[in-house]
């Protein structure tokens, strides 16, 4: 195990060892200034176009379920949104090693085109040709989006240190945000203007946004030219830190039902006669909602510690998809899309923050991250088409309900033996 100082997170005001000796391996993290904040928006920017569009899948779920995809069942539907959904963790891996090189711009410039690209060629597919979806809204969006997803988030590493998580969270609160334009969109244009339309008007606001994101976002060459002078990472010593690899084992437990309301709320409210207009717009209501739980639970976390609030938030997320099957009106419908989004957005940024603060030097940061998303990415694979199988063609909520309730809390328990973990082996409450 490590000791409390060995696993202390770098100063961000000083250079040094002890007085009058400067150490090459403590650079000075500005925790704010213009190109701090900058990147933060540059952030924000990138997790509106990519993962916000992403979270706007159950727009998509029921469109294609009901009338474009409608000869499919809809677990075969899911694969399409939960390969998407499972690319930026999968790729994480890959992304945040290559980060930890030092390639961060090439990766976001790379991951926008391919993303951009993917996107308008899903306006040019054909209605029950699944293949077609699959490949450009599954797979293509999903490459892009995991190529931009770890670097633009682990950037901020480099500006920030006492309000890292802070800068996390409003960076992903830019996901939130962009789920709830998207599918407020979607939902009024498809109607209107017919899909390929509306795909495309919503391709060309992502692509302003990835411009703008590109320009926003900037390194700090002070902890990046650390690559010349620091030992090789250890990938393999992540494996034998206990905290850490429980906690990765928690997100993977997680991962397999914290989506389900993302993917599957507004059918159930079509389903359940709660109103069309307003089951149209219970997605925008969850990421609205999840943009003050990320904002809000990472503010917090800057006070009290990332992995003393991850625990309660998983365990509340759970509770709130079981409350799924409480909703037949449309005040139930509201307040569960509010509650939802507060304590699973909270739980999303966290997550990220918490495996970042287990890093022993910026440098772990990406790497860390990746790792621990590059195994969750196996939950979000499977969690759609499980859930999608046991719904089936007959709408059987209580399954994939009670599958996803139970597990999401059982993930918030093994977030509570990491946070225990960690108390003891850093001798402080505060973690």
């Amino acid at each position: 195990m490590h000791t409390p100082e060995e696993v202390e997170p770098l100063s961000p005001v000083s250079g040094t060892d002890s007085p009058g000796r400067t150490s090459p391996l403590k650079p000075e993290i500005p925790d704010g200034g213009l190109k701090a904040w900058s990147t933060v928006a540059g952030s924000w920017f990138m997790m509106f176009a990519t993962f916000g569009y992403l979270n706007s899948f159950g727009v998509y779920q029921d469109f294609y379920t009901r009338e474009f995809l409608s000869h499919n069942q809809p677990s075969k539907i899911a694969w399409i949104g939960s390969l998407q959904l499972a690319m930026p963790f999968a790729l994480g891996l890959v992304s945040g090693k290559l980060f930890d090189l030092g390639h961060f711009r090439v990766l976001v410039i790379a991951g926008s085109i391919i993303f951009s690209f993917s996107l308008f060629m899903l306006s040019l597919v054909k209605q029950q040709e699944y293949y077609q979806v699959f490949l450009s809204q599954g797979v293509g969006m999903g490459i892009g989006l995991g190529l931009t997803f770890v670097p633009s988030l682990s950037i901020l590493v480099m500006h920030f240190e006492r309000r890292r998580a802070l800068a996390s969270g409003l960076a992903l609160s830019g996901s939130s945000i962009g789920a709830v334009i998207f599918p407020i969109m979607l939902n009024h244009l498809i109607p209107k203007l017919g899909f390929a339309q509306a795909v495309r008007a919503t391709a060309w606001v992502v692509v302003g946004c990835l411009v703008a994101a590109n320009g926003l976002m900037q390194n700090n060459p002070a902890v990046y030219n650390l690559r010349a002078q620091a030992p090789p990472l250890d990938v393999l010593s992540f494996l034998t830190d206990v905290p850490y690899m429980i906690g990765v084992f928690g997100v993977l437990v997680s991962l397999f039902g914290c989506y389900f309301p993302v993917f599957y709320l507004q059918l159930y409210a079509v389903q359940h006669g709660v109103g069309q207009s307003i089951a149209f717009y219970s997605l925008a209501i969850l990421n609205a909602a999840s943009a003050f739980g990320r904002i809000g639970g990472n503010f917090l976390a800057d006070r009290f510690g990332p992995w003393n609030l991850q625990p309660p938030c998983g365990l509340l997320t759970g509770a709130m998809i079981w409350a799924v099957l409480g909703v037949h009106t449309k005040s139930t419908l509201i307040a569960v899309s509010i509650l939802y989004g507060l304590f699973s957005g909270a739980g999303l940024s966290l997550s990220v923050a918490g495996y970042a603060a287990l890093a022993r030097s910026p440098r772990e940061s990406g790497a860390r991250t990746g790792l621990a998303l590059a195994i969750g990415s196996f939950g979000c694979l499977g969690s759609a088409p499980i859930q999608g199988a046991l719904l089936t063609n007959r709408f059987n909520w209580i399954r994939p309900t009670a599958f996803s309730g139970i597990i999401v809390c059982c993930g918030g328990i093994i977030f509570l033996v990491t946070r225990m973990l960690l108390a003891r082996q850093r001798g402080t409450q505060k973690v």
